[in-house]
């Protein structure tokens, strides 16, 4: 009976316990990873930026567009005049062709363009955070709808023009609004009813 088979195998199994290698970056891969980091930074930075200006001041445009349509689609509704005003305040009509200050939207049956008491409030829209500039042609500050959706009180081709601080043309944006009540956006240099949006 060979009572060492049972010991050997336990010292065969029993070897010096190897070691993990560890291995570090080298100084010429570090090199290239920044390199590389560095030309894909070039890239995006200017992107990312032209990206979120983009949306910022299409967001600005299709706010007042939004609430130009929601008035006029109420005053076709309830049969009586809506109007759309510039406003610092949230409550009154400013009499400024500077929208970026804020709008409101009202009910307005006495078709004066001023909110008078008892006239409804329907939405509200705060001055904009940004310092984009948001001016109306031809002194529009006032924007009236009728009971057949008329935009009345306005030039034909009344023009509000949305700029960013640096004035670049990518990112302005107009919107036009005629006497029939249509609204539109432009880019830049682009021309609606005879007017180019600059």
């Amino acid at each position: 009976m060979n009572t060492n088979a049972g010991s050997f195998s336990r010292s065969s199994r029993s070897g010096p316990i190897e070691r993990a290698s560890h291995r570090a970056f080298t100084l010429l891969e570090l090199l290239i990873a920044m390199t590389v980091a560095s030309i894909l930074l070039t890239i995006a930075v200017p992107s990312f930026r032209y990206v979120t200006n983009s949306n910022r001041v299409a967001a600005e445009v299709n706010g007042l567009l939004g609430d130009l349509q929601f008035a006029r689609a109420e005053a076709i509704k309830e049969g009586r005049t809506v109007t759309v005003c510039t406003s610092n305040d949230g409550a009154t009509c400013a009499n400024v062709t500077t929208w970026q200050s804020g709008w409101i939207v009202f009910s307005d049956p006495t078709d004066v363009g001023v909110v008078d008491p008892g006239e409804t409030i329907l939405r509200q829209q705060a001055a904009f955070s940004s310092t984009d500039t948001f001016n109306a042609s031809q002194g529009v500050s006032v924007i009236t709808f009728n009971r057949e959706g008329y935009a009345i009180g306005i030039p034909n081709g009344s023009l509000l023009e949305l700029h960013d601080a640096t004035n670049t043309s990518a990112w302005t944006r107009c919107l036009v609004v005629n006497m029939s009540g249509e609204m539109a956006t432009e880019l830049y240099n682009v021309t609606t009813n005879g007017v180019t949006c600059t």
